[in-house]
């Protein structure tokens, strides 16, 4: 059987296609088995009767890992050059459905339904460094019962999806992430694993979505306005970040909310958990509907 992970196999099959690594897409394939494992384990250690869902299959060393562990898997690849070589490399694999779409573009809710059907449905990606919060967000804002999702991404965005509150790592994707599941940074994967090696550290980290969210502000819509606010201008503190995304409620008028929330009003935004920025944003609903909280 091929070692898909072989620096000298990976290029033997993209010279049999004539293809080339593409930069727009991210391509970069590990080369470290052990890797792989780790990662097909990750996405579901406790239960192998599930079809999971992997984003950019590349030559396929992932999505055998994946068959061979779980019962279905769905692989979505952007690159049509590479779907000939998936028939190649995944023969013999009677589990697994190669799509040649981008998943930005594709509809999930389509495409998995036969499979939601069938039971539970996990995530299991390698994303793309350019496109990462995007995706991210597609999948949790789709608001399909995933399990969980597995994601190799950059160091960087990985410590913001799993940073706590009031760390120099917590953005608005932070705030995002928390509101839907539990984060966890899982381990690091050095650049020389990788063919081409990127001139980044990638890490792997893993959500696991609530299945009953334990924060429900009075509209998500608002959730989501205040949190793109309070994280737009990060250096600034709270009332003034506030401003930009509520320019309809006086700067005073933003103090005295915070104030009523418990803060102080030179707080960051940065310092507030899910559960404060509900608060915030049923106050501000209040505010702008004439309503009370």
């Amino acid at each position: 059987m091929l070692n898909l992970c072989d620096p000298r196999t990976i290029k033997q099959v993209m010279d049999m296609f004539g293809l080339n690594f593409k930069k727009e897409f991210g391509q970069n394939f590990l080369t470290d088995l052990m890797t792989v494992e780790d990662i097909a384990d990750a996405c579901s250690p406790d239960d192998s009767d599930i079809t999971v869902l992997e984003i950019g299959p590349g030559i396929g060393c992932m999505t055998r890992c994946l068959c061979e562990r779980y019962r279905e898997v769905v692989a979505l690849e952007i690159d049509t050059g590479l779907i000939p070589v998936l028939k190649y490399t995944l023969d013999g694999y009677k589990n697994v459905t190669v799509i040649n779409e981008d998943v930005m573009k594709a509809d999930l809710s389509e495409i998995l339904a036969p499979y939601f059907a069938k039971g539970k449905v996990a995530v299991c990606a390698n994303l793309p460094y350019y496109i990462t919060t995007p995706i991210l967000m597609k999948l949790i804002e789709s608001q399909l019962p995933f399990e969980s999702i597995t994601v190799m991404v950059q160091t960087e965005v990985a410590q913001r999806l799993c940073a706590g509150a009031g760390g120099k790592n917590c953005g608005a994707i932070t705030a995002a992430i928390d509101y839907y599941g539990d984060a966890e940074l899982l381990f690091t994967v050095p650049a020389e694993r990788f063919m081409p090696p990127p001139k980044v550290t990638s890490s792997v980290a893993k959500i696991t979505l609530w299945k009953d969210k334990p924060q429900k502000p009075i509209s998500e819509e608002m959730f989501f306005r205040t949190v793109k606010a309070a994280f737009e201008q990060r250096r600034k503190t709270l009332p003034n970040s506030l401003m930009t995304g509520f320019s309809e409620i006086s700067k005073e008028r933003l103090t005295e909310i915070i104030i009523e929330c418990g803060h102080k009003p030179d707080i960051r935004g940065e310092k507030l958990t899910v559960a404060d920025l509900v608060h915030l944003s049923d106050k501000l609903y209040a505010e702008i509907n004439g309503g009370q909280v």
